[in-house]
């Protein structure tokens, strides 16, 4: 007789023991995908500030620069800009590298301005890897930018208006 309430109450253990790892499993699942969903809200509405339209509209009216000498030659102020602007691409690159951040909505928000700003970018960052030496500066921003080049020229993705859903 204690044989089988020793197996009976071994098994209820093993039971809740799996229960409970289920809903460990479920909830850990839960957390991460509710973390994703909250830096992808941040994400977005950092995209929509009057901060990033200056951003924006900065990069577009800036002529390629070749080296950093000619990046200090700009005021003080647009130094600001163009530092922070490629600062804010290396952290959206960092994100997408590590996954927290899903490239379809780098895409969808972005699209071809990464790629279209790290032009300007590209030569500064270069000389500026040369001379500092700093190997890593923009590297995450380099990478985003031809990611995304890479996958609008391989599979470029119908305008939602045009897909009808």
């Amino acid at each position: 007789m204690t044989d089988l309430i020793t197996l009976i109450a071994n098994l209820a253990l093993t039971l809740s023991f799996v229960v409970a790892l289920i809903f460990g499993i479920a909830q850990t699942k839960a957390a991460a995908r509710d973390r994703r969903e909250r830096i992808t809200f941040e994400a977005l509405r950092s995209f929509q500030t009057h901060e990033f339209s200056e951003l924006i509209y900065f990069i577009n009216a800036q002529k390629k620069l070749a080296t950093q000498k000619e990046m200090q030659a700009l005021p003080a102020e647009d130094q600001v800009k163009f530092i922070q602007f490629g600062q804010q691409m290396e952290s959206l690159g960092m994100l997408v590298a590590e996954k927290i951040i899903n490239i379809d909505l780098v895409d969808k928000t972005l699209g071809s301005f990464v790629t279209t700003s790290w032009e300007k970018y590209k030569n500064v960052f270069g000389d500026i890897r040369e001379t500092a030496p700093d190997p890593f500066l923009g590297e995450y921003f380099q990478w985003l930018a031809e990611y995304i080049d890479k996958r609008m020229k391989e599979n470029p993705r119908k305008p939602f208006y045009k897909e009808g859903k």
